[in-house]
């Protein structure tokens, strides 16, 4: 392969992979957008769609820590601003039991709980007694030990209907990159750089790619034009060395000139 061919080649690839990157990136804003214009609010201010709710996470409690091991279990990892899905408790008596009865250690819950107010934690369970009647005693936790304020734990007694301690829900996935979008968009200059800078970049490169593609156009003319020149020259030297030769030979086809 040609210096010439492998350069194209090189430039192909990095056309598709960089379309296929903004491709993503925009299809990623797109669904933040459509969240953010479709979704219901719960009473505390939660996004709400399809019956899932979806919840930033403020705090590092549930990020990555050495001295928790969470190899075994679904969610391993929730960093500040992250989006996390959550599962509601069904409203129906019976599906909420059924739904607490399918509660585990390990399983991740947001709930509300109070301290000096009430606030939206989301923790792991780690520990959980069934009382009589059917209902439960939840004990959770944060992994990260290292986190700025400890390692407090919550306990939540499922019995307690009303209560200022609830259960929401179980949190069923986490995306940090939908998370960072939905934080950045709350901002102006978020705004300006997710959607705009983007947006002009893009701009940019499709006139690079026009500017581009009228040059080699230019240059495939050029080279057309040039050969076609080049073939009527040779056309025309052809039939002036035909002529010559017709003048250089007699009628009887002896050569032309006298002894």
């Amino acid at each position: 392969m040609s210096e010439k061919s492998t350069k194209i080649t090189a430039k192909r690839i990095f056309g598709i992979v960089l379309n296929a990157v903004f491709v993503c990136f925009f299809l990623l804003c797109a669904l933040a957008l459509f969240l953010a214009v479709t979704s219901k609010k719960s009473s505390d201010g939660a996004m709400e769609i399809f019956g899932t709710e979806m919840r930033l996470v403020l705090s590092s409690s549930m990020e990555k820590c050495d001295e928790t091991d969470v190899s075994g279990y679904a969610i391993k990892d929730i960093p500040v601003n992250s989006v996390v899905f959550i599962q509601t408790v069904p409203d129906g008596e019976e599906e909420a039991e059924e739904w607490y009865s399918s509660l585990k250690v390990g399983d991740v819950l947001t709930f509300r709980y109070v301290y000096a107010s009430q606030e939206t934690i989301t923790h792991r369970i780690t520990d959980i007694r069934e009382k009589e009647g059917g209902d439960y005693i939840i004990t959770l936790a944060g992994d990260n030990k290292a986190a700025s304020g400890g390692t407090l734990t919550q306990t939540i007694d499922t019995s307690q209907d009303g209560g200022l301690n609830y259960i929401i829900g179980k949190v069923t996935g986490v995306n940090y990159a939908l998370g960072l979008i939905i934080t950045a968009l709350k901002s102006a200059w978020g705004i300006v750089f997710i959607v705009i800078v983007p947006c002009i970049i893009i701009i940019v490169f499709e006139i690079i790619r026009i500017v581009e593609t009228i040059t080699e156009q230019k240059n495939a003319e050029r080279i057309a034009e040039n050969e076609r020149k080049d073939a009527e020259i040779a056309e025309l030297k052809r039939r002036l060395e035909e002529v010559d030769a017709g003048r250089k030979l007699s009628p009887d086809g002896t050569d032309g000139v006298s002894e």
